[in-house]
């Protein structure tokens, strides 16, 4: 095998592109986030999974700064963004893309308008040049042609997809996927798996994507973490992850209820 050699004086940038440092978040006193640590390789695919309810998406909003840490510290770029003020934080948003559970696109424009919206908006670039960015990205993701077309005229995957390609707009270096593949059926889902794949491999870049799919999350992650109780409980491979001998894990790898899960249903039965 070809020994990989470096030109003198290159030194590989070694800093993770994201990082959260002892996360901690509450709501209405129930604990969501306790004590997180979380680094992010670049380039790289990792998938976060975990029941619903586990603090998946909470994880990604800290990322992007939707919301703030009780307690702990984000990083992008090595430049703690947590306590940045608005106006600062404005300039380092374009390089998180965000594709949303939902999609959240505006009905009121066009997919077309829909994709150029954070061009304009962030980037300031002319209404002309965004959309033929916005053309350029709708091609990357299968979707050529139908930028004058509404929302409303569009399917649930082919929403996903323009979300996606609206995500990528701005060229941003890591992209947050909240559970891309939900309300999909399988043949759409696995389109979504393979896009994702695609512009990991295409623009390089760095990855993070929440889901409770498990066929999704193997096909798709570098790496895979499981949430549970506010901490994660593994941490690992898609195929390590087959062979975890925690319960917790092995259960929902397994798609099996927890025990305790089963036992209330059982007390609930006898009152």
């Amino acid at each position: 095998m070809a020994r990989m050699t470096f030109r003198p004086g290159f030194k590989r940038d070694t800093t993770p592109v994201v990082e959260l440092r002892d996360v901690h978040k509450a709501f209405d006193g129930v604990v969501v986030l306790d004590g997180i640590d979380l680094a992010l390789e670049r380039s790289k695919t990792t998938v976060i999974i975990g029941e619903s309810g586990a603090g998946k998406s909470v994880i990604l909003k800290h990322i992007v700064r939707l919301i703030h840490p009780d307690r702990g510290e984000v990083y992008y770029e090595g430049r703690r963004i947590d306590n940045l003020p608005e106006r600062t934080l404005s300039r380092i948003r374009p390089g998180l893309g965000f594709l949303f559970q939902l999609n959240a696109l505006f009905d009121s424009m066009t997919v077309g308008q829909n994709v150029a919206f954070p061009l304009i908006e962030h980037l300031r670039m002319k209404p002309k040049k965004a959309a033929e960015v916005a053309e350029e990205k709708l091609h990357m993701v299968g979707l050529g042609g139908i930028q004058h077309k509404w929302p409303a005229e569009l399917s649930g995957g082919q929403k996903k997809r323009v979300a996606l390609a609206r995500a990528i707009a701005v060229d941003p270096k890591v992209i947050l996927y909240d559970e891309p593949t939900t309300g999909l059926d399988p043949p759409r889902s696995d389109v979504i798996n393979e896009l994702i794949r695609k512009l990991q491999r295409e623009l390089s870049v760095t990855s993070v994507v929440v889901t409770h799919d498990l066929t999704s999350a193997r096909k798709v992650g570098d790496r895979i973490l499981m949430i549970d109780d506010g901490k994660f409980i593994f941490d690992g491979t898609p195929q390590s992850i087959m062979q975890c001998s925690d319960t917790r894990v092995a259960d929902f790898v397994a798609g099996r209820a927890a025990a305790e899960d089963l036992a209330s249903l059982k007390e609930g039965g006898r009152r």
